[in-house]
């Protein structure tokens, strides 16, 4: 019986918490997976922040990467 092959995880830092993504994962997925609206997140690779948020979907985050993550919370 064959096994299936296993993803390759890489770590990341987010806000300053080393984090593990699988190989292959979008900004977008990211920010999926922690639960923040794109549209209302400031974003910040490696010390470049990234402006243009239709890039997020293809974005692949890379061993190493050090993302800054702002979002903004409504309110008055």
């Amino acid at each position: 019986m064959a096994s299936a092959p296993l993803a390759t995880a890489y770590s990341l830092t987010v806000n300053g918490r080393p984090h593990v993504v699988a190989e292959g994962t979008t900004l977008a997925q990211l920010l999926s997976e922690l639960q923040l609206d794109p549209r209302m997140v400031v974003v910040e690779r490696n010390r470049e922040i990234l402006r243009d948020r239709d890039q997020f979907e293809t974005l692949t985050l890379h061993a190493g990467d050090t993302l800054e993550l702002v979002h903004f919370v409504g309110g008055g």
